[in-house]
């Protein structure tokens, strides 16, 4: 990977004009493709994917993910009943965390809450709300964007400063990579995810008649504030077993525990589309929904609805600092947090 400047962005990437933020702050929306005729948009708002199109039938191309045509909606969309977070990172803490509190050497932190009594998704103003800083890009054999972030001391009221980086990553294997790392000046707590929905139909259809396969054997519990209790449930038997495909469910919202890289399959006989996804993270929140309460329109007009895509957010288990039998959550000072999810499409 090279440091970019003006120069090389027009030679390795298109980049327009996406809006303008209150503060005056432009963003700009990055375009990059692969040989094959892959194509892959984002803004630095959020480091949010807009968009991922993919060759279809009749040389035409299908947008596989749920998006905005504008800035202000994007905005906008965290005002919605319950926000979908379309296609944005997620932090600094991606889940719930149990009334926004966790002790981290033996200090008590209290976070902001923006979901009832609990803390969802980074809070009030998460990492999908910052206007990230373009640094990095490539292209060889793959071409990919680097976003960049500082979160400084006491955002949410998290501890310490910590600077992040998202890498975009589109090769000519038709692979989506994303690879997430972040150094901290001192001890914290971190998750990391992207928040796309997909919908290999097309952005605009219904996630229903796709066959979705997850690698998991048990899933977390939750209480009735969708709040982890520290147990674990057997899928066999029961509502969650996707160990064979089967048509995406109705309504999920469920994290599925791990056992290692293998995470899901997601195949539309329509397109005759296979996209897998494969993690180094312990676990796969599984989520269908999208919808925008008829107030606000996705891309080309579209009425996004609770069956509009489904979102695949590899991560640390929700409310992991609060259980000592979960994957530890805390980064130390000045070690490296690494979070690498690959998704991969191919016809079949």
């Amino acid at each position: 990977m090279e440091k970019i400047n003006n120069q090389q962005i027009d030679d390795l990437i298109k980049s327009e004009l996406f809006g303008i933020l209150p503060n005056g702050a432009e963003i700009n929306k990055y375009t990059i493709q692969n040989k094959n005729g892959f194509e892959l948009s984002l803004i630095n708002y959020g480091a949010t994917i807009t968009s991922l199109k993919i060759p279809s039938e009749n040389n035409l191309k299908t947008d596989i993910v749920l998006g905005f045509d504008s800035l202000d909606q994007y905005i906008n969309s965290f005002h919605l009943p319950s926000p979908p977070y379309l296609g944005s990172t997620i932090g600094r803490y991606s889940g719930r965390i149990n009334n926004g509190q966790f002790i981290l050497n033996s200090e008590k932190y209290q976070l902001n809450k923006n979901h009832g009594n609990n803390h969802l998704h980074g809070g009030n103003y998460g990492f999908n709300t910052k206007n990230w800083k373009l640094v990095e890009s490539s292209k060889n054999d793959k071409s990919s964007l680097t976003f960049q972030y500082i979160s400084k001391d006491g955002e949410e009221n998290y501890p310490g400063e910590v600077k992040v980086e998202v890498t975009y990553i589109l090769t000519d294997d038709n692979e989506l990579k994303i690879h997430f790392f972040a150094k901290s000046n001192q001890d914290t707590i971190l998750n990391l995810t992207n928040h796309s929905y997909f919908n290999l139909d097309g952005h605009d259809q219904n996630i229903g008649n796709q066959k979705l396969l997850i690698h998991s054997n048990k899933t977390l519990e939750i209480n009735d504030e969708q709040i982890p209790t520290g147990k674990y449930i057997e899928v066999l038997g029961s509502e969650t077993n996707f160990l064979t495909e089967k048509n995406c469910p109705e309504s999920i919202d469920t994290t599925f525990v791990l056992n290692n890289t293998a995470c899901a399959t997601l195949y539309s006989a329509q397109n005759k589309i296979k996209m897998t996804v494969t993690t180094n993270q312990p676990s796969v929140h599984v989520y269908v929904g999208g919808n925008c309460f008829n107030e606000i329109y996705g891309k080309e007009k579209s009425n996004y609805h609770t069956q509009s895509g489904i979102c695949f957010e590899t991560q640390n288990f929700p409310d992991a600092p609060n259980h000592p039998n979960f994957p530890n959550s805390i980064l130390k000072k000045d070690s490296l947090y690494i979070n690498q999810t690959t998704f991969k499409f191919e016809k079949k």
